[in-house]
């Protein structure tokens, strides 16, 4: 993106929109644009103030308000003014300056948007077959249009443009208000059962047009000779740096960038390529969507319809004529005819019977659950609900079990303890695990830089020797540990 001056600069033309007074900012800029449309672009202050009196809204509205409003208008360049000299009859006049005054090119673009916005949801969007068509029949002319003169080029390129933004265009509105809120609110309505079939059929022959069009576009695309392509570009450039324009500086640079800019976009829309899907299949994808909803919604309209009518008279007459059966079997006989007749339903499974005969029928077998799920995207199992389970007594029971478990481990220790002192020299053969809980204590007190610790139970001891490089033997059940003669001393 090119961050230029005029993409930075605010725009002040657009302050009439929002500011204090905008009713009178409006209706008067408004009536220049419906003047400008009539090709009258100069008007003169009196034709406004006549104009806005002419209105109950302006009905206390002075002429030193009219002028206070151009003049503002005329300072967010809204309004060009001119001196007009014609009229002028003495100096004093002249020096009056009496001005008419115009639209500026920022506020036609401006109110022609406002207009635009205020019929937003009167003109409605369309899907247009005939623009596809017209584009597949213009661009399957690229050989003969890049030997016409430049003026027939221009106008050539021009309309596969405008033909391409308004299809552009028109599909994404269409397509957005299918899927807003007001579409969903309809299509949930019984009334759209009434208008269901035409938006379908509406939709499928878009999407038959645009099936058939997009892949000789495609081709078209992807052939074109690109010196041909260039030939045609020459010419748009050449014959649109040739139009005359007033205060306006354009250069082939730039045309000829807006035009690739155009034909690759283009391009992505119709063409494509490796690890890229091209807007028309997307669009296609989006319209059968579209139609699969439409036709969901319909059949769920059409169930709830019928499924509340009322069957109280049908139910009657079906228990009447169970009542009179004489027997369960011819009971099983009329419900065979009644419920399994016209749509049978099998469920196949992997189920456990208790017997192997080919001959038992369905009421000799034991009667089981299957579980179903409903069928529908959104499904989630339910969480199963537990109440809290109180484990005090097994709570009690690990904690009695672990606290003989200290007990016996601290009686083991205490039984290496001679006159408060552990001699890692004199100790007999110790367990794996008595090993551990001394070299612990070592390392925990050598650690710390003041060689002294805390056992597990909180006593307190001190680490002696291992500083001249005498060393002893540990003696384990496992092996022998060759080790620095140390000495713990308890306090």
């Amino acid at each position: 993106m090119n961050l230029s001056d005029k993409l930075v600069k605010p725009i002040i033309e657009t302050k009439y929109l929002t500011m204090e007074n905008v009713h009178r900012y409006r209706t008067m800029v408004r009536y220049f644009y419906l003047e400008y449309e009539k090709m009258r672009y100069w008007i003169y202050p009196e034709e406004v103030y006549q104009e806005m009196t002419a209105h109950e809204l302006f009905a206390s509205y002075t002429w030193d308000l009219c002028r206070q409003d151009l003049d503002t208008l005329t300072e967010w360049g809204n309004l060009l003014p001119l001196q007009d000299s014609r009229k002028v009859a003495t100096i004093a006049d002249f020096k009056n300056k009496k001005f008419r005054y115009q639209l500026s090119e920022y506020t036609i673009e401006i109110e022609r948007m406002a207009i635009k916005l205020e019929n937003l949801f009167t003109e409605g969007a369309s899907l247009e077959p005939t623009l596809l068509e017209r584009l597949t029949r213009e661009l399957s002319r690229f050989i003969e249009i890049s030997k016409m003169e430049a003026s027939a080029v221009y106008g050539w390129w021009n309309g596969i443009i405008n033909d391409f933004s308004r299809l552009n265009q028109n599909y994404q509105d269409y397509i957005r208000d299918l899927n807003g809120i007001r579409a969903e609110e309809m299509m949930k309505s019984r009334e759209f059962l009434l208008f269901k079939d035409r938006l379908v059929e509406y939709l499928r022959t878009f999407v038959k047009t645009l099936q058939r069009n997009s892949g000789i576009i495609e081709n078209y695309m992807k052939h074109v000779n690109p010196k041909v392509l260039d030939t045609i570009f020459q010419k748009v450039v050449e014959y649109d740096l040739s139009i005359p324009r007033i205060d306006t500086e354009v250069n082939a640079e730039d045309i000829e960038e807006r035009i690739r800019g155009r034909w690759k976009s283009l391009e992505e829309w119709f063409v494509e390529k490796p690890g890229r899907v091209n807007e028309s299949e997307r669009l296609l994808d989006r319209t059968n969507e579209i139609i699969r909803k439409i036709t969901r919604y319909a059949a769920q309209i059409s169930e709830m319809h019928n499924s509340g009518a009322n069957r109280r008279e049908e139910y009657q007459k079906v228990s009447e004529i169970f009542a009179k059966c004489n027997d369960i079997n011819e009971a099983h006989k009329l419900s065979s005819v009644i419920f399994g007749i016209e749509s049978p339903m099998h469920i196949r499974g992997d189920f456990i019977r208790k017997t192997e005969s080919i001959n038992s029928g369905v009421y000799d077998e034991e009667p089981f659950i299957v579980p179903i799920s409903p069928r529908i995207r959104n499904y989630k199992e339910k969480s199963i609900r537990s109440s809290i389970i109180e484990h005090a007594e097994a709570k009690e029971r690990v904690r009695q079990e672990l606290f003989r478990s200290l007990q016996q481990e601290k009686e083991l220790l205490e039984s290496y303890i001679t006159d408060h002192m552990i001699d890692f020299e004199s100790l007999p053969v110790i367990e794996p695990e008595v090993r551990t809980i001394f070299l612990r204590w070592l390392s925990k007190a050598l650690e710390n830089g003041r060689n002294k610790g805390k056992t597990e139970d909180g006593r307190g001891y001190r680490i002696e020797g291992g500083k001249d490089g005498q060393t002893c033997m540990l003696r384990c059940s496992d092996g022998q540990f060759l080790m620095p003669k140390y000495r713990i001393v308890f306090d």
